[in-house]
């Protein structure tokens, strides 16, 4: 099955359009859309290889209008808040939610707040933020305090907050699960994938679910959620009061998704697993070297994760496996290889390239 299904036709575009049954939609919600979701989901038997499954495949959500997961959530959460007539929306972000929030409020003709703990998020999506116009504030402290700061001022002022805590968020990226659905005709095996606010986690699981109660698949998967190890509250069971890693997407100690996140966990008989830097930034160079995908290195999360699992005899090497790669490398590219890691220039010679590459002249 491939392609946007359930009762839309293939000009269809955008989260609000091919999955509204499943979604919080009115006449009077505005079809917002930039033509986010319909993300590829690319079998990647290379990387299954290393992974050490015999199937495998990477659902590539930097393919979004912004780069990142964040745009499925962010267009029902923009088009609800205009519909009750926000003119504001707010949200606090470690980069991609502020990204995506600036990115749909300038679609919307709206205005973008969002709240960054100060040099700790990539400049590449603080950049972007304000490109679409956002207001952008640096509070001097991390991800949790500022998202309690916003929680505060959308509780008291006429500010819409569109963190992941707002439901219409999870009811949009829990489209992704249904896409999967779509494509591989029923749940896979094992879903792997990042885990930081736990948002993403809990809709993926409520998606899934969903789509089974519809009789659309007949079987739920294992959810497998990554933590970097420096920031794995729900691997420790309890808050991390400094959280560190350099995988700034989920450095997060006090997820606010905290409840649902163990649930879908628990419900679906899988782990949270901590893997090291090292182990993350492993596997975001793998993905690229063995399989052409570019993402950013807590995307790469969930692979590490899936791959520390099978090590561990915790996943099955049988099994049909999905990792979700969240944003694409474009958005944290710091800790890419650069030209400078190569080797020393060479003289502009055809002679001086064909040695270095050790090529052989034609017959």
């Amino acid at each position: 099955m491939t392609g946007s299904t359930r009762g839309v036709t293939s000009d269809e575009r955008g989260v609000l359009a091919r999955y509204a049954s499943f979604l919080p939609v009115t006449p009077a919600t505005p079809r917002l859309s930039l033509q986010e979701g319909d993300t590829p989901l690319i079998a990647v038997p290379r990387l299954a290889a290393w992974v050490g499954v015999s199937e495998l495949f990477v659902k590539f959500e930097g393919m979004n209008p912004t780069g990142s997961f964040k745009d499925r959530g962010m267009v029902v959460a923009v088009a609800k808040a205009v519909e009750r007539g926000a003119r504001t929306i707010m949200c606090a972000s470690t980069g991609n939610t502020a990204a995506s929030a600036a990115a749909y409020a300038a679609r919307a003709g709206i205005t973008a707040v969002v709240l960054l703990p100060r040099g700790k998020v990539a400049g590449a999506k603080v950049s972007q933020a304000l490109a679409y116009g956002a207001r952008a504030i640096a509070l001097d402290t991390g991800f949790d305090a500022a998202l309690d700061v916003a929680r505060g001022l959308t509780a008291r002022y006429m500010v819409e907050l569109v963190n992941s805590v707002n439901p219409h968020r999870i009811a949009g990226q829990a489209t992704a699960a249904y896409e999967i659905c779509d494509i591989l005709g029923d749940a896979p095996d094992v879903l792997a994938l990042p885990v930081g606010n736990g948002g993403n986690i809990s809709a993926y699981w409520a998606g899934f679910r969903r789509y089974r109660e519809a009789g659309y698949t007949t079987s739920l998967p294992v959810i497998l959620g990554g933590q970097a190890a420096g920031a794995a509250p729900l691997v420790l069971g309890h808050p991390v009061e400094s959280p560190d890693t350099i995988a700034s997407a989920i450095r997060i100690g006090r997820p606010a998704s905290w409840e649902t996140a163990v649930a879908a966990a628990t419900e679906s008989h899988g782990e949270f697993r901590a893997v090291t830097d090292a182990q993350i930034l492993e596997a975001y160079r793998e993905v690229a070297r063995r399989e052409g995908i570019f993402c950013e290195p807590s995307s790469a999360a969930g692979v590490a994760a899936l791959r520390d699992s099978v090590a561990a005899g915790r996943t099955s090497a049988d099994a049909t496996c999905v990792c979700v790669c969240t944003g694409h490398g474009l958005k944290d590219a710091q800790f890419a290889p650069g030209l400078d890691d190569q080797a020393a220039p060479l003289p502009a010679t055809v002679e001086a390239v064909a040695a270095a590459l050790g090529l052989a002249e034609r017959s």
